[in-house]
């Protein structure tokens, strides 16, 4: 499988990591944080279909369904997709807005496996590699 592709332009800075709950029904931080300005262009990740565009608890979210029961949603994104559409990797879907945790800016990346919640970093392959630039 190769890697997913961010969801939001680099440099990539993570805000909360991923933190599985000890049970379904617990607090936890179901995906990560990236670091992202309001308005900035959202992508598809990786190939599959838009299962879901629109809000959910007063926040708009794009969903997309890889296949193989992998789905992944960034909240919050105003979707320029419907349900419906199929994306692939890059593709536009949508532009980074407001609400929920995430409310100023960054966006709440997650991908659920079969139902399940996992850490994106299994499918983006890691955070990027640092860059050291000389003083200013």
């Amino acid at each position: 499988m190769e890697p997913w592709r961010w969801p939001v332009a680099a440099p990539i800075r993570i805000l909360a990591p991923f933190r599985a709950p000890p049970t379904p029904y617990t607090a936890g931080h179901r995906g990560i944080d990236v670091a992202a300005a309001a308005g900035a262009p959202v992508v598809a990740p990786a190939p599959g279909v838009v299962s879901f565009s629109g809000m959910v608890a007063g926040r708009p979210v794009v969903a997309i369904d890889h296949g193989n029961g992998v789905v992944s949603a960034v909240e919050p994104v105003a979707g320029v997709v419907e349900a419906g559409t199929p994306v692939t990797a890059g593709d536009a879907i949508g532009s980074v807005a407001t609400g929920g945790h995430c409310d100023s800016g960054c966006v709440h990346f997650g991908v659920r496996v079969d139902g399940e919640y996992v850490s994106p970093f299994l499918f983006l392959g890691g955070l990027p590699r640092a860059v050291l630039l000389p003083p200013a």
